[in-house]
């Protein structure tokens, strides 16, 4: 038998443990009430929906009591979206991005916000696509602010008129259709006929001018839109342009808001009192991509199965380019739409939309393009409604009677193509007109400045060119515009200034170009192109 002693040793131990294992439970539970108080839960009200459908750049949703149109959804996968349909049991979501994570029955969530964009200086000389994220691989953006990507446009009492001018560098349009700052100039014409290259144009000529540029491509092709980047980058005007890239290969929702998102960074600018130019390159693929997001989220189609807003889209994002008066800010929003034609077909749905809502137009033909008439701008159908009120009082001086005089000269042409014989006044009005219309030739990125285009276009409207041969027209008028710089270089600067040209201006300019030309000649063996000198590129 056991000893009385060896079992109360025994208790005593079992008592030991017993209360070892309370005292450890006791600290556990006092542990995780000290944990419980510090993180108390908080209950949150969310509102979630889930996905019925999805494909094409479009997920319809249920579940929303009070979505707001055009508010921001998240996905489950990250993905955003905007709320563009809206009806009792469902709601038509155009998906911004790849779709193709998104499954039906995913969880939507609200954000209560509308898309925005990051704005300010850090996006200068970066490449970003339509929601502001860079795609050049330069790092991330130092951007403190963001703004939303659509919002109303100014009032008519912000507005002023336009009066400061806006140098293309191209004589063509400087001089037959001038731009203000601030206006709204559609380019238009068929593929491939030089539109994006007159854009490109306009915003290398803006390196010096303190202006700030924004090339929105939509749709384009990546290999064009790199080759528009490399323009910009060799042509030092990169560092101030922002570029918003929708690529054709991008869900059709990027491409319908990066418009907006450009217009968003460019008014950022504005509202500060500067003066900002914007291409959208191009309309008409915005447009396409608008109507293939309305026609699957079943919107009844219209006029070329575009939808019955398609006006609506683009009057609000162009109405949003204007000059401010300075107690607003004094800054300027220069809108540079571009346009695709068929078969030269401007009275199409969307091509007289934007004629009707932009303040002209600069049209390129295709006949004069395969004619080798570069670039192919048909003086007789461009238009510049307010821009002739911003061009420099030199420019109208010399320039004013161009387009008149030019659809003059067409009109005699096209008659003497019939072999009619015709008189020695009719004549030369055929040759001057030629002439003219060499010197209006301009090579691809090779820009202009202001007095330079003035001293070629009056050379050739005071016939200093009529005795020379027409295809020395355009090396003439560069040695020309070079000798007048050089020669009176204070009127050039006068000029460029503001100043008008008066008549004793005038003569000196024709002297010394006349003097500068006497080489051209057939028949002068001093001729620089003989020694190698009416050649050189300017």
């Amino acid at each position: 038998m056991p000893h009385d002693g060896q079992n109360g040793g025994r208790n005593d131990k079992r008592t030991d443990g017993q209360g070892m294992a309370g005292r450890i439970a006791a600290g556990l539970v006092d542990r995780m009430d000290r944990i419980l108080a510090e993180t108390a839960p908080v209950a949150e009200i969310t509102d979630v929906a889930r996905v019925l459908s999805v494909g094409n750049g479009i997920a319809r949703i249920a579940g929303f009591p009070d979505l707001r149109a055009d508010e921001l959804v998240v996905f489950a996968g990250g993905q955003t979206g905007i709320a563009s349909s809206l009806a009792t049991d469902r709601i038509g979501v155009i998906v911004l991005g790849d779709s193709v994570g998104i499954r039906p029955g995913d969880k939507v969530h609200r954000t209560r916000r509308v898309v925005d964009t990051p704005v300010g200086a850090a996006l200068l000389g970066r490449v970003v696509d339509a929601m502001g994220q860079p795609i050049d691989g330069a790092g991330p953006l130092q951007c403190r602010d963001r703004a939303p990507i659509e919002r109303a446009a100014p009032p008519i009492m912000h507005r002023a008129p336009v009066s400061v001018p806006l140098q293309t560098g191209i004589k063509a349009i400087d001089a037959a259709v001038p731009i203000g700052r601030g206006q709204r100039e559609l380019i238009v014409g068929d593929r491939q006929s030089g539109k994006t290259a007159i854009a490109v144009d306009t915003i290398l000529n803006q390196r010096d001018t303190g202006v700030i540029s924004i090339y929105c491509a939509i749709g384009q092709r990546a290999s064009a839109v790199a080759r528009v980047i490399d323009s910009l980058r060799k042509g030092g005007a990169l560092e101030r342009t922002i570029v918003v890239v929708a690529g054709g290969e991008d869900a059709p929702g990027l491409q319908f808001i990066a418009p907006y998102a450009a217009t968003a960074m460019a008014e950022h600018f504005m509202d500060e009192g500067r003066d900002v130019l914007i291409v959208y390159d191009d309309l008409t693929r915005h447009a396409r991509a608008y109507r293939e997001l309305s026609l699957l989220l079943r919107r009844p189609p219209g006029r070329e199965a575009y939808p019955g807003d398609i006006f609506y889209i683009h009057s609000r994002l162009l109405e949003r380019a204007t000059p401010l008066r300075e107690e607003h800010g004094g800054g300027s929003l220069t809108a540079l739409p571009v346009i695709e034609t068929q078969a030269q077909n401007i009275s199409a749905f969307i091509p007289t939309n934007l004629i009707s809502i932009t303040d002209g137009q600069i049209y390129l033909s295709p006949s004069l393009f395969e004619k080798g008439r570069l670039p192919a701008i048909d003086i007789g159908t461009s238009v510049s409604r307010v821009g002739g009120k911003a061009q420099l009082p030199a420019f109208r001086a010399v320039a004013g009677d161009l387009r008149l005089y030019y659809a003059q000269f067409e009109e005699l042409e096209t008659f003497a193509r019939f072999g009619t014989q015709i008189d020695a006044e009719t004549r030369q009005r055929l040759d001057r007109g030629l002439r003219v219309r060499e010197i209006l030739k301009q090579r691809e990125h090779h820009l202009l400045e202001v007095a330079d285009q003035i001293a070629a276009l009056l050379a050739a409207t005071e016939g200093l060119f009529d005795a020379i041969p027409a295809d020395r027209v355009s090396d003439a008028g560069l040695h020309a515009a070079r000798a007048a710089r050089r020669t009176c270089s204070e009127i050039c600067d006068a000029i460029e200034g503001g100043a008008p040209l008066d008549p004793a201006q005038r003569a000196a300019l024709i002297t010394a170009m006349q003097a500068a030309l006497t080489g051209f000649y057939p028949d002068d063996p001093h001729s620089p192109r003989r020694e190698g000198v009416g050649d050189a590129d300017a």
